[in-house]
């Protein structure tokens, strides 16, 4: 979603405080983008950057002169949930900013559970697991944002029947376009489900026992999403039970996964902990989306990435 804000006077490039936490690399790309990188309580924007990531200390930074809040992350589930995201100033987040990156690890996770290369790759004696092709293959995108965008033309090669979940109307390229609230129709058909959604209270939990047992026994599960997006203890049993083929999950609920949780060993799970945004491409792909926003920001254009307070994404 998007929405113009007012540009700064055409006299006087908008200042931008970048921080709690100073970073050199953002303030360079305020810089790129046509803005001065200034103290907070000059800022007409602020780019929030902060290891502690704390809903509280961002809202303290908004200012009445504030008219523009950047957030460095895609999910903003924690400052939605603690209610700083109003209409003015208007907040933007990073969504599909990190989109190239976490889509190929989405489809590194489905490869690596179509080829079960989470049991071939610990095995200690020469004994080849059955594995099949995802070429030809039915996948399900639930949530189409820029990961979806970029994940899609990832599939086509491979010649997969990619069915997508949005609201945003029909994705061209997708085999088919299937309405949020839908999503359930899409679990039987699929060899592979691919959690996108932002977390929400409506997407919470989304993936539960119901859902799982909707599913094929051969699929996976893939999620780079959110990981409150599954209920963790219902696939646990899923996968215990064998209903599901797999699952492959960069994110989990509890984050970070406990040390002896049985998702680590389960023989038909795969977990990455939190690593589909590597660190130098994440730096990279923020301090872009920061100089393009803070060029239209500049000039009254429309923003990157603005969050529906109601939505909550």
């Amino acid at each position: 979603m998007s929405t113009p804000v007012d540009s700064a006077s055409p006299t006087d490039l908008p200042g931008i405080y970048v921080g709690p936490d100073p970073d050199e690399r953002l303030e360079g790309a305020v810089r790129a983008g046509g803005g001065r990188a200034v103290g907070a309580d000059e800022a007409d924007g602020i780019v929030y950057h902060s290891h502690s990531g704390d809903p509280a200390q961002t809202a303290a930074l908004v200012t009445p002169r504030t008219r523009w809040v950047q957030l460095p992350s895609a999910g903003i589930e924690r400052w939605a949930e603690a209610g700083v995201i109003t209409d003015a100033p208007v907040w933007t987040s990073a969504a599909g900013a990190y989109g190239p990156q976490v889509a190929e690890h989405a489809l590194a996770l489905l490869l690596a559970g179509a080829r079960r290369l989470q049991v071939a790759a610990r095995a200690q004696t020469w004994d080849p697991q059955p594995g099949r092709v995802v070429a030809g293959s039915t996948v399900a995108l639930v949530g189409f944002g820029g990961i979806g965008r970029c994940l899609l033309p990832m599939l086509a090669p491979l010649g997969c029947r990619v069915l997508a979940v949005t609201d945003s109307g029909p994705v061209e390229g997708a085999d088919q376009t299937v309405p949020r609230d839908a999503y359930r129709d899409v679990l039987p058909e699929s060899d592979y489900v691919v959690l996108l959604a932002a977390l929400t209270p409506q997407t919470r939990g989304m993936i539960g026992a119901a859902e799982l047992d909707a599913m094929r026994d051969d699929a996976w599960l893939i999620n780079v999403g959110r990981g409150g997006l599954v209920d963790t203890d219902a696939l646990v049993e899923a996968l215990r039970e064998n209903r599901i083929g797999g699952a492959a999950l960069d994110v989990t609920d509890p984050e970070p996964l406990p040390d002896g949780h049985p998702l680590w060993t389960l023989p038909n799970a795969l977990v990455t902990p939190h690593v589909a945004n590597p660190q130098e491409a994440h730096d990279a792909a923020l301090a872009e989306r920061v100089r393009e926003n803070v060029r239209r920001f500049a000039g009254g254009e429309t923003l990157l990435g603005v969050i529906d307070p109601v939505q909550g994404f």
